[in-house]
């Protein structure tokens, strides 16, 4: 329930670079954002406003447990729908949980689909609208545009301030066989409407916030100057970047500080926007073989990879010059920003193997965000990137 703090999205970023486009979610495929401490209790009316009479929620059980899911179903309840709570999410959902879960929307004949939680249970949400929908795997719908019917009506709902898929119009499923993940891009997988209630994220664990909010961050500078950027997507970078840097420490010194929440919540969605406008770099291509190699949660893998991802990009002097305008020592703002989060700023202090580095190169070099960093990569420069942050 709300301690009643009110404010509003254009007064959390008074004093901030942000355009009224921006604060408006101009250029994003969600319908529309409600934003605002308690904003959940209104999920029943948008139920009800969108088609909704058989609600799912898909969750997470950790998420079940901070009693979220059941405030979300009483909401909806009293707005006169049947409602069904999925919540066995896994943490970077496979087809096997993407499968599951339709299993369970079939069950209970769901017309309307809300993820509540943090990215893998909006992923598996809109990978159970693709199958629900479409039918087939969700190996036919890796890529954009694939589905040829109509999709449910999708509702977001973040409880982290990290992925921001809540903005984008993309899941991110890993097939069960090969381990590959599989991009699934589909403006009508996009969320109608996203609620972003501040309150949600303060039941987080420290780790969490570190790891989403490096992750966010991370999204803030990669799209920033990426190859993809553009007028739209730089707008999102810029007020995501200055959101989050000003509510990282915050939220850790003072985790009820509900402004600085809201300050996260609201800068991860935009650096979502930011994302779903333009496309990341090689930070994260070279985050995923650690992930994959080593177990190294997200956050953490990209992380560390980020100033020496900085440091390599300023060879353009376009990127050098768009980091400059952000902040003028922004390698050692983000280091000092991991140091505070408790994160390693070296692969050495996180177990990698330099015998592996070169496997690892090969291997991000493959990977799809590699090829809009803004200066150009193969597995020789992402060698030398690796070793420096070693």
């Amino acid at each position: 329930m709300s301690d009643g703090l009110d404010i509003s999205i254009d007064q959390l970023c008074e004093g901030f670079d942000v355009a009224d486009a921006v604060k408006e979610f101009t250029g994003v495929p969600c319908g529309g954002v409600v934003f605002g401490c308690g904003a959940l209790s209104r999920v029943g009316e948008l139920c009800e406003q969108h088609g909704g009479s058989r609600v799912l929620i898909v969750t997470d059980p950790g998420i079940a447990k901070t009693g979220a899911p059941a405030r979300a179903a009483e909401a909806i309840v009293a707005a006169g729908c049947y409602v069904f709570v999925y919540d066995r999410v896994e943490e970077n959902p496979t087809t096997v949980d993407v499968d599951s879960c339709v299993t369970y929307a079939r069950e209970h004949e769901i017309d309307l689909i809300i993820g509540l939680g943090g990215g893998s249970s909006m992923d598996t949400a809109k990978g159970c609208n693709f199958i629900l929908t479409n039918g087939g795997e969700m190996k036919d719908y890796w890529g954009v545009d694939k589905a040829t019917e109509p999709m449910l009506p999708f509702i977001a709902i973040p409880t982290t301030s990290g992925t921001g898929s809540e903005c984008q119009s993309f899941a991110l499923i890993a097939d069960a066989q090969t381990h590959a993940k599989m991009a699934c891009g589909d403006k009508k997988a996009a969320a109608l409407v996203t609620v972003l209630d501040p309150e949600l994220t303060v039941t987080q664990p420290r780790k969490v916030t570190c790891h989403t909010g490096i992750d966010a961050i991370s999204h803030a500078l990669e799209t920033a100057v990426c190859s993809k950027r553009n007028e739209v997507s730089s707008a999102y970078s810029i007020a995501a970047w200055q959101l989050l840097d000003a509510g990282f420490e915050k939220v850790l010194r003072t985790p009820g500080d509900l402004l600085a929440r809201s300050q996260m919540q609201l800068g991860a969605a935009f650096a979502g926007a930011a994302i779903e406008n333009s496309m990341l770099g090689i930070a994260h291509s070279c985050a995923n073989p650690l992930t994959a190699h080593y177990g190294t949660v997200h956050g953490q893998a990209v992380g560390v990879m980020l100033p020496h991802t900085i440091r390599y990009n300023m060879q353009d002097s376009d990127a050098a010059e768009i980091y400059q305008g952000l902040d003028s020592r922004l390698i050692d703002r983000v280091k000092d920003l991991l140091k505070i989060g408790g994160l390693s700023v070296s692969l050495g202090r996180l177990g990698v193997d330099g015998r592996m580095l070169p496997q690892l190169a090969e291997e991000a070099a493959g990977q799809w965000t590699a090829q809009f960093n803004p200066v150009s990569v193969d597995a020789a420069a992402l060698l030398d990137v690796y070793q420096k942050a070693l």
